[in-house]
């Protein structure tokens, strides 16, 4: 377990438009504000489309991370996550969400976030956190993952 006391800084209320990017925007909003990194606790979202890490096919090593990709469309989505720079300026961003697809009775999946473009509305909150300052480094030991760490 690792853990870090943070020094959070301004929180905002954020919201995207109809035919956002999700990604995109995001990155936006942390360009025009200054924001380095952070956190979203939460937010709700309509989304047209949206392309998040699934499979229908036989896990081969159930430890093992899945970088397939489901695709779903007309979606009502709930999701939070952390997001920092990399060193060359561009978002890195770990969010997850649970989406329910409207027209097959809100069927539900969750997962990790990968693309999405937005259908009417995302309202999200933002906390800015000052220090300690947070990386995604990746694990080669660990598949290669990005994990997220605390430098002091």
């Amino acid at each position: 377990m690792k853990a870090a006391e943070l020094t959070v800084g301004r929180t905002y209320g954020v919201t995207f438009d109809h035919g956002d990017d999700f990604f995109e925007s995001l990155a936006k909003f942390c360009q025009e504000h200054d924001v380095r990194q952070g956190y979203v606790p939460s937010f709700i979202a309509g989304l047209a489309e949206a392309r998040i890490v699934g499979t229908c096919d036989k896990l081969e090593d159930r430890d093992a991370p899945v970088w397939s990709v489901i695709h779903v469309t007309s979606v009502e989505a709930f999701g939070g996550g952390t997001f920092t720079h990399n060193d060359d300026g561009t978002l890195s961003a770990h969010i997850h969400v649970t989406v329910g697809e409207k027209a097959r009775s809100a069927n539900g999946y969750t997962s990790h976030l990968l693309s999405a473009k937005v259908q009417f509305l995302t309202e999200m909150l933002v906390v800015e956190v000052l220090s300690a300052v947070m990386s995604r480094p990746r694990h080669p030991e660990l598949y290669d993952v990005p994990l997220l760490q605390f430098d002091h």
